[in-house]
């Protein structure tokens, strides 16, 4: 102890006074290497280039927002349209990252909760069928009362749900925060189809949800590369945690900077509006000047004759008379949810789009869902050429999206009203003919251009429907229109995984068994690779059967239109008489 502390009492100079740590001399007196002070001054000189980097890369990255941003104001049609859109579109991308996140994180989850993949299926698909359940009393909710504080304040809800996934300690719990999360979720597709009827008028709607379900797309990319890779390099907890961060921040601007807008479709936003406030202040004015005389046209009629005029007139002009056993002689926000739904259910090409977009979304939830072991068996490829297939196939689903709602606005304007049914028959039953060369084929670049291309046209029918089904439904009923959609649609989608995943295991018992393709760990053998194309080839029917029902939506959709039209409280007759022969 005491040698120990004479040591640490020793001055560290020696004796002739200078210190230990200077530089060793060199023979001739000079110092080895730097003289005093050179490596402070490049230690300097490297944070001052460090500096300069991140600065001009900071202002490349703000010159790249102002491009972006300028681009989605001029396509959206003025600031106040754009920040509508991109706020509907990323709760729709919160929605589509959560979907996909699961899936991510698969691998890490079955290690950590010690479970396998049909609870990871569950997890899935208990969101799902919770959101499907849940999903019509919120659309009366949507019709009844003002929807963004709905919709913000379930988003906030969704987000403390998904951060308590991150500190699930078990799978029941686990389990549990997912049951929650599918009912707070349950109010994003009624909330954001009714309040986008009420903000773009129905000759752009198209291209307008184009835009809103490019989030979709979005958020699925998000959530597969993002949280997998979260997952890896941290823990999974982390990817719900981050997952739920952004929803706070897109409750906040919803509920801070987007009203209310006027129902039946008083307060379109339009072209170059700049600010929502002064837009639905205008909006409160005429409506307010309506209201003075006893002449005054109600909200619903003023939609029908400013606000529906694409749609409606198309139908006068060809002749479309209304069913006078479906007109509405009552305020339809104030049906009952019961008598809401059978009405809902009467309509023909309504029905007929629910089942064809269901249809398509249940192709498209089992591609995905086995699409991963399908391309590392069939095309003997590795996880990360398997991953960028999937990633190329949310890319062509984007490009389907935005072109999928310009194209049906382009001939509605033209005159065309079926366009928006017979447009989305066509994408399916050309995603069903695109998709066989793609799954047929030995080789993963040919076939994935293909099996894009298909992807693309099935997203490409997701737009017009939703515009189409504004269209034949009266605006009161808007919300709850929506509900039955999400509702059968989530159904189908989690219905998907399991009849997929039962269908192939028949085909593989019956295909014989053979070793694994390749020297690829854990490849799927050749008889799952063969099941899962098999499988894929006879679930092609349902695109082609989708296909069909929107092509037979063309002969009642029309008239539907025009009964939508006559249903809306005090609508004007003029509106509802066919159009003469003799007027082009």
């Amino acid at each position: 102890m005491t040698l120990r502390m004479s040591f640490a009492s020793i001055s560290l100079s020696s004796p002739s006074g200078s210190d230990w740590n200077a530089p060793v001399p060199a023979p001739g007196g000079r110092p080895r290497g730097a003289t005093p002070g050179d490596g402070a001054e490049r230690g300097g000189a490297r944070r001052g280039v460090a500096g300069t980097i991140g600065r001009l890369f900071a202002q490349f990255m703000r010159w790249v927002a102002r491009v972006v941003r300028g681009e989605v104001v001029k396509r959206t049609g003025g600031p106040a349209r754009a920040r509508v859109v991109v706020l509907f579109a990323l709760v729709l991308a919160l929605n589509g990252a959560d979907a996909s996140t699961v899936g991510a994180i698969a691998p890490q989850l079955e290690s950590s909760l010690h479970i396998g993949n049909t609870d990871i299926g569950l997890l899935t698909s208990v969101t799902l069928l919770v959101g499907a359940i849940f999903t019509i009393p919120v659309g009366l909710l949507v019709d009844r009362t003002k929807r963004m504080p709905v919709l913000a304040i379930s988003i906030v809800l969704w987000s403390l749900a998904s951060m308590f996934s991150a500190f699930a300690g078990s799978y029941d719990s686990l389990l549990l925060t997912r049951v929650a999360l599918g009912a707070v979720a349950a109010s994003a597709g009624p909330a954001i189809a009714s309040l986008t009827g009420d903000y773009f008028a129905a000759d752009e709607r198209g291209r307008i949800w184009s835009y809103i379900l490019v989030g979709e797309a979005a958020g699925t990319a998000f959530g597969f590369i993002i949280s997998g890779f979260l997952a890896s390099a941290i823990d999974w907890r982390a990817a719900f945690f981050v997952l739920a961060i952004p929803g706070f921040i897109v409750a906040r601007e919803l509920w801070r900077t987007v009203p209310e807008p006027l129902r039946g479709g008083q307060s379109h936003l339009q072209l170059g509006t700049q600010s929502l406030d002064d837009a639905l202040a205008q909006a409160r004015a005429a409506q307010a000047q309506r209201g003075d005389g006893p002449e005054s046209e109600s909200a619903e009629s003023q939609a029908s004759t400013a606000t529906q005029d694409a749609a409606r007139e198309a139908a006068r002009r060809a002749g479309a008379e209304p069913d006078p056993e479906r007109i509405l002689h009552e305020d339809a926000s104030q049906m009952s949810l019961v008598r809401a739904v059978r009405y809902i259910v009467s309509i023909p090409s309504n029905v007929l789009m629910i089942a064809g977009s269901s249809l398509g979304y249940f192709y498209f939830a089992g591609l995905q869902t086995f699409a991963l072991l399908f391309v590392k068996g069939h095309y003997h490829a590795s996880q990360v050429e398997a991953e960028l297939f999937l990633a190329l196939l949310v890319v062509g689903a984007v490009i389907g999206t935005l072109i999928g709602g310009r194209l049906p606005d382009v001939l509605l304007k033209r005159g065309d009203l079926g366009a928006r049914v017979w447009f989305p028959g066509v994408c399916y039953v050309g995603a069903a003919v695109l998709f066989v060369p793609g799954l047929v084929g030995k080789h993963l670049t040919p076939a994935v251009w293909f099996d894009i291309a298909g992807a693309a046209l099935v997203f490409a029918a997701n737009p017009p429907i939703q515009a189409a089904r504004l269209d034949v439904v009266p605006s009161g009923l808007w919300g709850r229109a929506q509900s039955a959609l999400t509702c059968i649609r989530s159904l189908a989608q989690a219905a998907a995984p399991l009849i997929f995943g039962g269908v192939s295991q028949l085909v593989a018992g019956i295909v014989p068994s053979e070793a694994p393709i390749g020297t690829r760990p854990n490849a799927p053998s050749s008889s799952a690779s063969t099941a899962l194309e098999i499988t894929f080839l006879i679930m092609l029917t349902t695109l082609v059967a989708a296909g069909v029902l929107l092509f037979k939506a063309r002969t009642t959709f029309a008239n539907d239109v025009a009964t939508a039209a006559a249903s809306e409280h005090d609508a004007d007759p003029s509106l509802l008489q066919s159009a003469d022969p003799a007027q082009p």
